[in-house]
């Protein structure tokens, strides 16, 4: 029969590619029967077959002699008697009348006795006769035996051979996908590197597939390295950000109207206040309006906090009014906004606070630039900034993407455009919901990874039309609320292959290089043009060189082992490995993914779905010999080219 190849599937556009399932639809069939072996007999030639029947008459003369010699000795003596009866005869001592009657008598009982010995004698040789007949029969039988063990042998044989053959063509990894109708997909737990492995797959195979993507790394990791690395290798030239370094040439919001842009400040200042309500953000949002309302349109940041600062009566406006920040006439209103009394205390102190808040993005968009499109965009933040500074830039940014999508029209493909947010358990639920909410009215692609399980992780994972993925828990708390949400009856099986990459894989080193500092340079040094995804994951990817360093007999390992969701095996999960459960039109599905990236280069990888891949492999053995062409799963995927987006 034939398998269906990895040529002979492509991406698709519709799917949301998580990583490749370990199954052997055709398990090992062992050794090969055993050849059997007629019994260890001498050759049957004459000589032999002389040799045997001389023996037999042997011991049957021998067996008869023994049975005989009683009629032997009455023979010997009736002879005896005969020959004396004549002797005396002769010599006149017995008359020949009783001599005659005695030599009657006596040689009548030697010839009973002679015709009973030659009936003996012919009885041996008809048994000897007989046993080789027998013996001749139980050969023939014996050899019709043999003749049809070797047929059946040779038939099993030919199974076994055919068997293995399956065998060893089939292929082992499955794409695991959920398609393109979900809103998002949720990732539960996992490492640094993990993450990396996740995201370098779901993006490569996005930009591939036309899109394009949007990744917000909040996990200080640079989870994405190996992705930009990945795209400039195919011709692309990403956007990188590194905040708050890249913060003056962050245009993120420029455009957005004062009421917008007075959300996104309000709720930014929030990410230090969890226990700040919605009355708390409507009273930050509206102090925000009345400041922009005086600023006028295209109001900055650094203008905003010199309003601030006035209404807070913090510091000296004069020094505000030197740098050109706001102007006399701005700083007369801003003193009018509002009345005096109790309530002014009131609103000095949120200014004060808002104020305080927001000082750490006012060089936000002081230098932007015109930036050529990219298809891959990362906004992260530098691991050595202050962990309460990033997590401001990370509200902000993701803040004013939701206002952008907002206002964006829905997409007529979903998903291509994709965000990925790493790190959202940094963001508060609030923002979060806003997020999860644009990006589903405008379809746009919305993926989430979640470090730990916080009560604001639980409450939102899986809502709605969302795909969940499990990684490795390393809290136990976290991975008993996993296996509840999963099923602990659930059997998996997971591939040595996947935990020998998983422990061979060195830790994630480094960060990341911004490309909006030499955005002008980058445009020069493109890449080659360079656009085989399997090769470029080969090369340009730490998964790629780590998983050639295993050698050829470790690839095709065809050895797993079986385990149940419980806690425990989510505290030990693989790097790599990714449970992931969709909702489907025949229920709930649960299905283990590898999402190493090179498993893609892999010689028994397939782009095609388990399900569709089964289908067509029993409809191949269902006809005669295998020996119809296998079903047609769309031309072989083309060469990638980034900067087109072609399929």
């Amino acid at each position: 029969m034939a398998d269906v190849h990895p040529e002979h599937a492509q991406l698709q556009a519709d799917r949301i590619y998580l990583g490749w399932q370990y199954i052997l639809l055709h398990p090992d069939p062992g050794p090969p029967p055993k050849r059997p072996s007629p019994e260890k007999e001498p050759a049957p030639d004459a000589e032999s077959s002389g040799r045997r029947t001389a023996e037999a008459l042997r011991r049957e003369r021998l067996q008869e002699d023994m049975l005989n010699r009683p009629v032997r000795a009455i023979r010997a003596i009736s002879l005896t008697m005969s020959a004396l009866i004549l002797v005396a005869a002769v010599s006149g001592y017995l008359g020949w009348s009783f001599a005659l009657l005695g030599l009657v008598a006596a040689g009548g009982v030697a010839g009973i006795c002679t015709y009973a010995l030659l009936q003996g004698d012919r009885a041996v040789r008809y048994r000897v006769l007989e046993q080789q007949a027998r013996d001749d029969r139980q050969r023939q039988e014996r050899d019709k035996e043999l003749f049809r063990a070797q047929e059946e042998h040779a038939r099993r044989y030919r199974d076994w051979q055919e068997s293995k053959e399956r065998h060893e063509r089939q292929l082992t990894w499955y794409a695991v996908a959920v398609p393109d109708e979900i809103d998002r997909i949720d990732v539960a737990g996992g490492t640094l590197p993990g993450w990396s492995a996740l995201i370098t797959l779901l993006g490569a195979t996005r930009l591939y597939s036309g899109g394009h993507l949007t990744v917000l790394d909040l996990s200080e990791g640079a989870i994405a390295k190996d992705l930009i690395e990945l795209a400039r290798k195919g011709g692309d030239d990403p956007l990188v950000w590194v905040l708050p370094v890249d913060l003056p040439k962050l245009d993120l919001g420029a455009t957005l109207k004062p009421e917008a842009f007075a959300d996104v400040l309000a709720h930014v200042v929030s990410v230090s206040e969890e226990h700040r309500t919605t009355r708390d953000l409507s009273f930050d949002n509206a102090i925000l309006e009345r400041v922009l309302e005086v600023l006028g349109e295209n109001a900055t940041i650094s203008q905003v906090t010199a309003a601030l600062r006035a209404l807070a009566q913090v510091g000296d406006p004069r020094d505000d009014l030197r740098f050109g920040l706001i102007t006399a006439t701005q700083l007369e209103r801003i003193g009018t906004l509002f009345g005096r009394g109790v309530s002014d205390r009131v609103v000095i102190e949120r200014a004060w606070a808002l104020e305080s808040q927001l000082r750490k993005l006012e060089t936000l968009g002081t230098q932007a630039v015109r930036l050529p499109p990219a298809r891959l965009r990362v906004v992260s933040m530098d691991r050595q900034a202050g962990v309460f500074g990033n997590r401001v830039l990370g509200t902000y940014v993701a803040t004013a993407l939701t206002h952008i999508l907002r206002q964006s029209p829905a997409s007529d493909r979903p998903w291509y455009h994709t965000i990925i947010v790493a790190g959202a358990d940094k963001l508060r639920g609030d923002v979060l919901d806003r997020l999860m909410d644009a990006c589903e009215t405008s379809r746009t692609g919305l993926v989430l990874t979640y470090r730990s399980l916080t009560p604001t992780v639980k409450e939102r994972l899986g809502r709605g039309h969302a795909a969940v993925a499990f990684m490795r828990l390393g809290n136990a708390e976290d991975a008993r609320v996993a296996s509840e949400h999963v099923g602990t009856e659930h059997r998996l099986e997971l591939a040595q292959l996947t935990e020998t990459i998983s422990d061979a894989l060195p830790g994630l080193d480094g960060g990341y290089t911004s490309t909006i500092s030499q955005v002008d340079d980058a445009r020069h040094d493109r890449g080659d043009g360079h656009a085989d995804l399997v090769e470029d994951i080969t090369e340009s990817t730490e998964w790629g060189r780590t998983a050639d360093k295993i050698s050829e007999t470790e690839r095709v390992l065809h050895r797993s082992r079986e385990f149940l969701v419980e806690p425990h095996q989510l505290q030990q999960l693989p790097t790599t490995s990714v449970i992931v459960t969709d909702a489907t039109a025949e229920g709930r599905r649960v299905r283990l993914a590898d999402a190493n990236p090179a498993i893609l280069t892999f010689p028994k990888t397939t782009l095609g779905d388990l399900e569709e891949v089964r289908e067509a492999v029993l409809a191949l053995e269902a006809k005669d010999e295998g020996e119809e062409p296998p079903p047609n799963l769309g031309p072989p995927p083309p060469r990638l080219d980034w900067r087109k987006g072609r399929q």
